[in-house]
């Protein structure tokens, strides 16, 4: 199942006190950007991060999930309506992700 630009317009509204969020449309679903670097995406209208070791931590509840078939492990963000989490979040993990690869 495809994610709706609904659910993406949303999370990027969640998102907008973050400087330089963005977003890219692969294969009907979405990866979400923060600075330029990857910090999950939207699969199956639901958002999810890469299980860093501060988002471990801020969300310790949370198990290692496969958002599709022939993912890696990440995080579903269960806390969407919380923009002060959705920003202290992505903050937080920004340092811990790798720099964009070089085109």
């Amino acid at each position: 199942m495809a994610s709706s630009k609904e659910y993406l317009d949303f999370i990027l509204e969640q998102l907008s006190e973050l400087y330089e969020i963005s977003s890219r449309t692969m294969m009907g679903e979405y990866i979400i950007y923060y600075r330029g670097k990857v910090v999950g995406g939207i699969y199956d209208d639901r958002f999810w991060v890469k299980p860093t070791k501060s988002a471990v931590t801020m969300m310790p509840d949370a198990d290692l999930e496969l958002p599709y078939d022939g993912a890696k492990e990440m995080i579903l963000v269960d806390d969407v309506d919380n923009k002060a989490f959705l920003r202290d979040l992505l903050e937080a993990m920004y340092n811990e992700l790798p720099a964009p690869r070089k085109k």
